[in-house]
């Protein structure tokens, strides 16, 4: 059994090596994790950071040890792929949404591989799933037009919130669990009070769709992806942007803060294909981190900071060495 010691002592020297094999300018690239055979939409570690979970078109999850790089266990059960998949706060179950017409989303124990729970309601593909930071709650973004909040434990049907007229392409709790911030196709930002389902703010000002939105780690700013080629951030307080990050050539599909809150990673399309990081306090570009061959469709910074995963339609998942970028 590894213990603690050895997965903290193999990162170590993982992020040793890459420092050491990698001249400025490099990408820092610390490891491509191949296995799946279609695009991979979504990308998650668990919260210890042990093990990424990555949701494949080809209709399957696949949990990785994050010391090792190898495959830990691969789970099965769509027809249609997986558009989205995310950890329970406490590790110990993976929620997953269905690429297909009437697929259940589903609730698998991380431990042993087993369908714990479906859920039964959308009847699209659900392209974004969240657990609220308490882990009672999971949220779910649809191209039905909807989002659904579940019950975690029991999986039972909460609350629908309507609102859109297109797909819902993202969802994402605040620290303190009290909003829900959205993004769809029609090109609304929405935030929800999560207690009453009340829709708290919409930023309807933009001619394009919105692919992904993040919380910072202290709940006070809101990046948004954009189908028009940028990030936005937006001051939770007023719903007004704070700035506008240019520089990528395609559409944004994928942000998410560092767990600091000083850095935000963007991934980008099939005429970009690159992972862009910034700093948040400025806007500034700190580096573009290139090697996929495709669009980048998710990113996610490890629960120390140190690593960022990136999921493609390569096929590929790539793991970089943060502090290589700044």
């Amino acid at each position: 059994m590894m213990t603690r010691v050895s997965v903290g002592v193999g990162l170590v020297l993982l992020a040793a090596c890459i420092v050491a094999c990698t001249g400025p300018g490099t990408p820092p690239s610390v490891r491509t994790l191949g296995g799946h055979t279609d695009y991979v939409r979504s990308v998650a570690f668990s919260p210890d950071g042990k093990v990424l979970a990555s949701g494949s078109n080809d209709g399957t999850a696949k949990l990785w040890n994050i010391a090792t790089g190898k495959l830990v266990r691969t789970l099965s059960g769509y027809t249609k792929g997986i558009w989205c998949v995310a950890f329970s706060p406490d590790g110990k179950l993976l929620a997953s949404g269905p690429g297909g017409l009437n697929e259940t989303m589903k609730l698998w124990d991380v431990a042993s591989g087993k369908v714990v729970r479906t859920l039964k309601g959308h009847t699209l593909a659900v392209k974004s799933v969240a657990f609220s930071p308490d882990g009672k709650t999971l949220a779910s973004g649809s191209s039905d037009h909807t989002i659904k909040l579940w019950a975690a434990v029991t999986g039972s049907l909460l609350r629908t919130l309507a609102g859109y007229t297109e797909a819902v392409r993202s969802v994402a709790f605040s620290p303190d669990g009290k909003l829900l911030a959205s993004g769809a196709e029609d090109g609304k930002l929405k935030l929800w009070n999560v207690a009453t389902g009340e829709a708290v703010l919409t930023v309807d000002r933009y001619p394009d769709y919105v692919l992904s939105v993040a919380f910072s780690p202290d709940g006070r700013m809101l990046a948004s992806g954009w189908g028009d080629k940028t990030v936005k951030l937006w001051n939770v307080a007023t719903g007004e942007a704070v700035r506008t990050l240019a520089g990528h050539s395609d559409e944004v599909f994928s942000v998410a803060f560092s767990p600091d809150g000083t850095l935000l990673a963007s991934g980008s399309g099939l005429m970009d294909k690159t992972v862009k990081l910034w700093k948040v306090a400025t806007g500034e570009e700190v580096r573009t981190l290139t090697g996929h061959t495709d669009a980048v469709l998710s990113v996610a910074f490890s629960p120390d900071g140190k690593l960022l995963a990136s999921g493609s339609n390569d096929y590929t998942v790539k793991l970089w060495a943060v502090e290589e970028g700044k």
